[in-house]
């Protein structure tokens, strides 16, 4: 019996899913088709899907989240959202021509089918695209929008830090106590994880007031693990990794 669990292309189909439940044949009609019909068929053709029910089933998941007056899987209520949110914070500015241009650099990137119609794509939306392959970011956004949900964070303030680079994502204030986090991702609810030398010594700094939040499960329904105190909880083997970093420098010029 064949396991049943997320499809392979489940993160192109949610970007397919998200733009026909947001922007419907206004999404469709960007790819050519002049029918939704037609359009599925392109997505199976282009072996992106299984089946026409496949890319059904994924706008009905997103469906519920926009006002556009089908009911999708309404009855799942908000098990799914985390996914809008996380699309939304890349691309949810976009109107359909400049998001089908999205899925389009998806389908070049990964699948190599091309589109002659793709319009000119802006350097920042290139770089937004390269996070779709970055748990780090999903992991935060999620921990930023649930981490209410962890009791020792519960109605906590929750102050962004990641801007710093000090060895911790973010401060949650609760009642005058300070807590520290770090954030990090997994697909799947197996794996390991790596802290830099700067979370592991700011770890060690803040013990029981240092927590771990592992995002895990990505992929499907996302879970938090947290671990406070992580140095002394959990094992680690120290690795070294030699880099190169290379800069490049003027000469001494005279600015105005």
């Amino acid at each position: 019996m064949k396991k049943q669990g997320k499809h392979e292309n489940y993160e192109v189909l949610n970007l397919i899913g998200y733009g026909l439940a947001k922007f419907d044949m206004s999404f469709v009609k960007f790819f050519g088709f002049k029918t939704k019909t037609a359009f599925y068929e392109y997505i199976v053709r282009e072996r992106i899907a299984e089946t026409i029910g496949t890319v059904k089933n994924r706008q009905d998941l997103f469906d519920p989240f926009f006002d556009n007056k089908r009911r999708g899987w309404w009855q799942k209520g908000d098990t799914y959202i985390h996914r809008k949110i996380f699309i939304d914070s890349l691309f949810g500015s976009l109107d359909a021509s400049a998001y089908a241009n999205i899925v389009k650099l998806y389908l070049q990137d990964k699948f190599a089918v091309l589109d002659k119609a793709t319009k000119e794509i802006s350097p920042v939306i290139k770089s937004k695209f390269k996070q779709l392959q970055i748990t780090g970011q999903e992991a935060e956004l999620f921990f930023m929008n649930n981490y209410n949900k962890v009791d020792s964070f519960e109605n906590g303030i929750l102050e962004d830090a990641r801007i710093f680079g000090d060895g911790y994502d973010f401060q949650i204030e609760v009642q005058k106590h300070f807590f520290l986090a770090e954030i990090k991702g997994l697909r799947t609810d197996y794996g390991s994880i790596r802290m830099t030398q700067n979370e592991f010594d700011k770890a060690k700094e803040y013990n029981n007031d240092y927590a771990l939040v592992v995002v895990c499960n990505l992929s499907n329904i996302p879970k938090m693990s947290v671990i406070f105190n992580p140095t002394d909880r959990i094992s680690f083997t120290e690795k070294a990794i030699n880099t190169k970093q290379v800069n490049y420098h003027t000469s001494p010029l005279k600015w105005q």
